[in-house]
């Protein structure tokens, strides 16, 4: 067993470093050497999971192309623009609420280039609104009703009696907790702007002055752009109810499962965005939102597949070592997904790989749900492309990887964030007694 982890491990480092569909095709590579060489029988691959995130990209594809995601930019430049000196703690709810919408942080990136030129405007040092914003995009993800990661953790869960609603219940004021007390201790971190020895540095060379020197960008807005925001958004919300009310799922004496009301509701969305906005369908699979979304697909369909295989083949063995440990203490769990998340840069695969083994050794899938925004610690590294993102967007040099790599941006509110989010589902679950 401890061979064929090694040969997982390898597959997912390697992977993360080819970037894009890497990680997915070195786990299909990952699933050969299992299957071929060390005869593991390979399990069923993830398809509803698959399905149900391409449906809800593809919504969220046409959204961007008919330009409803340069309107919701467009509206949180005003807000933040309206309050600049509390632009620390705003700019994490904007991409918190971006993210909640979407279903995925890649949105976040649009967004980036305002906080920063936003906070530097009002001398407010922009390593603090950055960092906690890209932090945010991360937490919603757990959140939101239509990410990946939701999605793959209620298709695990479906078998427990557990609604959409049940998981919203605890990760959404968890998650936002967590990104609030990021906030304020963000707001104490590094010197102040004008005392920045980098930033004075930049400054003194002529990078730009200490004046404003940009006006509000101008965005092109299409005449229709507010239409396909209502269309998504109304789709995510009848998507909820779906998921809160058994009765609305009832169809000729059956109850249909939530993968299927959510891959229907979610092309309907895409064909009504498209239909009534007149948006040109290929412009949608050329955006940024359904690029990225196909490519957390191809890694689900790798790592997850792969995972799922090793952890059947070795279950009896994974059961009797490390069962009774998991079992006095289920936190610990919450630790390993924290790990994985790390390597795999990807909650949804996080979710799909380890959570199985959760179920399997007897944790409660309350407790599952609780420690569900465990898989957000893809911040521990600062090589994600939220994090680089706003690393570049950050002009006066605030926002860096420090010497020792680990001590960055993004480290301090994105633990805060994190273990106040694991601690507040831990507390909503045993004060309701879950």
């Amino acid at each position: 067993m401890l061979i064929q982890f090694l040969f997982i491990l390898a597959a997912i480092i390697v992977g993360a470093r080819l970037q894009g569909i890497g990680l997915g095709v070195m786990g299909g590579l990952g699933l050969a050497i299992l299957v071929f060489g060390f005869g593991l029988e390979p399990t069923s691959p993830p398809i509803d999971v698959m399905l149900m995130i391409v449906a809800v990209i593809a919504a969220a594809g046409c959204m961007q192309a008919a330009g409803g995601l340069d309107l919701m930019v467009s509206l949180a430049e005003k807000f933040l623009r309206k309050h600049p000196q509390r632009i620390t703690l705003f700019s994490p709810i904007v991409t918190y609420l971006f993210t909640f919408v979407a279903g995925t942080g890649h949105v976040a990136y649009s967004v980036l280039p305002v906080i920063a030129e936003v906070a530097r405007e009002t001398k407010i040092r922009p390593e603090r609104p950055l960092s906690i914003a890209v932090i945010a995009s991360q937490q919603a993800i757990t959140a939101s009703p239509i990410s990946a990661a939701t999605v793959a953790l209620l298709s695990m869960l479906a078998g427990y009696n557990i609604s959409l609603l049940n998981i919203l219940m605890i990760s959404i004021p968890s998650t936002l907790i967590g990104v609030l007390l990021g906030a304020f201790v963000s707001m104490r971190m590094g010197k102040e702007l004008h005392e920045d020895p980098e930033y004075l540095k930049r400054l003194d060379a002529g990078m730009f002055s200490q004046d404003k020197v940009s006006d509000k960008k101008k965005y092109s807005l299409k005449s229709k752009a507010g239409l396909s925001v209502l269309i998504f958004i109304l789709a995510t919300v009848l998507i909820i109810l779906f998921g809160s009310i058994d009765g609305l799922r009832q169809i000729g004496g059956k109850t249909l499962n939530m993968p299927i009301i959510i891959e229907i509701l979610m092309l309907s969305a895409a064909a009504l965005i498209l239909l009534l906005t007149r948006t040109d369908g290929i412009k949608a699979a050329q955006g940024s939102v359904f690029v990225a979304g196909m490519q957390a697909v191809v890694a689900i369909f790798g790592i997850a597949w792969m995972g799922d295989t090793f952890i059947n083949g070795n279950m009896e063995q994974l059961r009797a070592s490390i069962e009774g440990v998991v079992t006095s203490m289920p936190w610990i769990f919450g630790v390993a997904l924290f790990v994985m998340s790390i390597l795999l840069y990807s909650q949804a695969a996080t979710v799909r790989a380890l959570m199985p083994l959760g179920i399997a050794l007897g944790i409660s899938p309350w407790m599952l749900i609780a420690l569900f925004p465990t898989v957000n610690g893809y911040f521990f590294l600062p090589n994600y492309p939220t994090v680089v993102a706003a690393i570049n967007f950050d002009r006066t040099g605030t926002t860096r990887i420090g010497r020792w790599v680990l001590n960055h941006s993004f480290m301090i509110p994105g633990l805060v964030a994190t273990i106040t989010a694991v601690c507040v589902g831990l507390l909503i679950i045993t004060l309701t007694g879950l």
